[in-house]
């Protein structure tokens, strides 16, 4: 159980990573995405391959997977996006507004009930971030392309939720990669098109960076997920991740000295943000252990 544990908090941590690369990498947010989605692409086939792992799917289900994989395509290109034009700290505290948005977006998907304790706790999230964003003038920029980033990112969590009840993961994961190259890929000339390059071939650093990102913040994370998924409830696992932002902020500060680019303002936004990661932590406890007496 220990080593399970601490999988976890390394793929935790993994996750911080993506952010920091997103600085390291060069490349636009658009060239970035779709060599992530590449690369993922082929190192998940390669996974498919060796574990041999029959895949059942008719082509319209690979279809509807990979419809999803358009979602988190957009999700990191808006995250990415944000980085690029603020920086990792502002980029990763705007994702802490997905809890906020599947508050309001899984009652609409899946026709349920709003559950206004959620409403109510993600309301400190977004106080936060307004506070952040009404004071600290310079990223506002970062902030909008963050506050979208999250709304993918909730609605893809959403959807995901019903693939995984009726699918391998791993295939899952690749038809996801997959649609999201191809997608991409089509609309990659008309993005270049209104934000020019003057390469579009990473250069070797890049290369190297990309690979990593792909191998060990996207596979090796999903693989992780599966693996701890085993022996830790979902639940405790998702509790865990609550933990990436303030990883990443940390890693932020550490290696690119980002305490010197935010104020007084981010602070009291990451205040509200925390207290909102806090209190869903403790609810979601509470509710835990009430089932468990039941």
């Amino acid at each position: 159980m220990k080593k399970s544990y601490l999988l976890l908090h390394s793929a935790v941590i993994l996750a911080g990573f993506t952010g920091i690369f997103g600085k390291l990498i060069s490349l636009n947010e658009g060239l970035l995405v779709w060599y992530r989605l590449f690369f993922s692409s082929i190192i998940i086939f390669l996974i498919l391959i060796f574990f041999k792992i029959v895949d059942k799917t008719t082509f319209r289900e690979k279809l509807a997977i990979a419809k999803v994989g358009m979602l988190i395509t957009t999700h990191w290109l808006f995250f990415y996006g944000s980085i690029k034009y603020s920086n990792i700290s502002i980029g990763v505290v705007c994702y802490c507004l997905t809890s906020f948005f599947t508050a309001i977006f899984e009652p609409i998907v899946n026709k349920t009930k709003f559950k206004f304790a959620e409403l109510i706790l993600s309301a400190f999230t977004l106080l936060g971030i307004s506070l952040i964003f009404h004071f600290d003038t310079s990223y506002q920029l970062g902030i909008v392309l963050g506050v979208i980033s999250s709304s993918f990112a909730a609605l893809y969590t959403i959807f995901n939720e019903r693939l995984v009840r009726n699918y391998n993961s791993r295939v899952i994961n690749y038809y996801q990669m997959i649609g999201g190259t191809l997608g991409l890929g089509i609309l990659l000339p008309v993005y270049l098109y209104f934000f020019p390059v003057e390469s579009f071939i990473p250069n070797l650093k890049d290369t190297v960076y990309l690979i990593l990102l792909a191998l060990f913040c996207t596979v090796g994370l999903y693989v992780s997920f599966a693996e701890v998924l085993k022996k830790i409830p979902a639940f405790t696992v998702n509790l865990s991740f609550n933990l990436e932002p303030i990883y990443a902020i940390i890693m932020a500060f550490l290696f690119f000295g980002e305490s010197k680019e935010v104020n007084a303002s981010f602070y009291a936004g990451l205040f509200f943000i925390m207290i909102s990661v806090v209190l869903q932590s403790f609810i979601s406890i509470r509710k835990a252990r009430k089932l468990l007496v039941a």
